[in-house]
């Protein structure tokens, strides 16, 4: 499954220094990571979401596949628009994800506050 992440430098830089295998665990207060099912939606989470909340002002969409068989065991949510999905991984089990990730995360777009 094609998957997308919105992120913030700092993000991207612990994705960097994992030579692009993997995402960095999650923070204390962050109890799911949640890759999001499309692009469009990526998108608008760097750019509006992103952008405004990081000390940079820059957001990032990653994409990056994940093996379908593993993937399978996380329901799909719904929570906005028709088109605003995601998955909801618990924080403990991102290593697994991470293990299961086909090929290397990519940037596939930048976005400035600038």
């Amino acid at each position: 499954m094609i998957l997308y992440r919105p992120v913030g430098t700092a993000e991207l830089e612990l994705i960097k220094q994992s030579g692009y295998k993997g995402f960095p665990p999650r923070l204390s207060e962050q109890p799911i990571f949640y890759p999001v099912l499309n692009e469009k939606y990526a998108r608008e989470i760097a750019e509006k979401w992103n952008v405004n909340s990081t000390p940079d002002r820059k957001g990032y969409v990653t994409k990056f596949e994940v093996d379908d068989a593993y993937i399978s065991q996380f329901e799909i949510q719904t929570v906005g628009k028709s088109y605003h999905q995601e998955l909801w991984i618990p924080a403990e089990e991102l290593e697994d994800l991470n293990k299961h990730i086909v090929g290397s995360i990519t940037v596939i777009s930048t976005y400035t506050g600038e």
